[in-house]
């Protein structure tokens, strides 16, 4: 039976990452090395690419994408956009309140098949929060043969994560890709979307790459895995993230469904060819 009561966690403080957007730090209450509670102590194997629910006192609770997973000490961080209630009242929050959540959840990004890989990662909007935890582990093992970043927003007031993606254009390439308000002239700034631009990056692997990760809005993430797969790329080196509705988390209440299988639970991330596509 699923236990549905929500850890103690602390809001440790934010800063604004996008128009509408924070970057949020968060502090589970208990220690997780010596709680004996089952559900306090998966926090310590959350993997990349999970997800948790938030949950604010009254208002109810969200999913939301580790942008780093829980450390030792019970941190984790998380992108959250002000889109509904939940989150409108989380953004009128002072550092210090106290919130609970529930996770991890769902399954994440394949470690183990990604590593020492030509690796190609694509987000869009706030589809790139998926991604963070898996970049970054990425490039501090130095576990990948290649690995380049396609990062697709509006305009640049809706570019998200702008700390992250500075630190790692000094170390990957980083392909920042806006469709309104023109470019700045940078090196790695590009108008258009991240489909305009990857034809070219994907000329600069050389070899194909030989793990694509996707994360964004479906339609997005559907049409460039279509693409890529008549470009060449099989359909079993590529990875989504799925982002729905999730209220429950643990597969019950069906609102995450797809076909024969739950956003939730079966996911948030899959792989292309096994992936529900109605």
């Amino acid at each position: 039976m699923h236990n549905l009561t929500p850890s103690a966690v602390q809001l440790v403080d934010f800063y604004d990452d996008g128009e509408h957007t924070r970057h949020f730090h968060f502090r589970l209450l208990e220690e997780p090395e010596i709680t004996t509670h089952e559900h306090h102590a998966k926090w310590r194997h959350t993997q990349t690419g999970q997800f948790f629910m938030l949950s604010v006192p009254t208002f109810g609770e969200a999913p939301f994408s580790f942008t780093e997973v829980p450390d030792e000490n019970g941190y984790f961080r998380a992108l959250i956009r002000r889109m509904g209630a939940v989150t409108s009242e989380l953004f009128e929050l002072e550092a210090g309140q106290i919130l609970g959540a529930r996770g991890p959840f769902g399954a994440g990004w394949p470690m183990d098949e990604i590593a020492n890989k030509r690796i190609l990662a694509i987000g869009g909007g706030c589809g790139l929060a998926p991604l963070v935890s898996v970049v970054n582990q990425l490039i501090e093992h130095q576990n990948y043969t290649q690995l380049s970043l396609i990062y697709g927003a509006r305009s640049r007031q809706t570019q998200m994560l702008n700390p992250e993606r500075e630190r790692w254009q000094h170390i990957i390439p980083v392909y920042n890709t806006i469709e309104e308000g023109g470019v700045n002239g940078g090196d790695n700034e590009y108008m258009g979307t991240p489909s305009d631009i990857l034809p070219t990056v994907l000329d600069s692997f050389g070899e194909l790459p030989e793990i694509v990760l996707l994360a964004g809005p479906e339609a997005m993430m559907y049409s460039l895995a279509e693409y890529l797969v008549a470009y060449g790329i099989s359909d079993h080196t590529i990875y989504l993230s799925i982002e729905r509705r999730m209220h429950c988390a643990v597969g019950t209440c069906g609102h995450c469904y797809m076909e024969s299988k739950y956003a939730c639970t079966d996911g948030p991330t899959f792989r292309w060819d096994q992936l529900p596509k109605n």
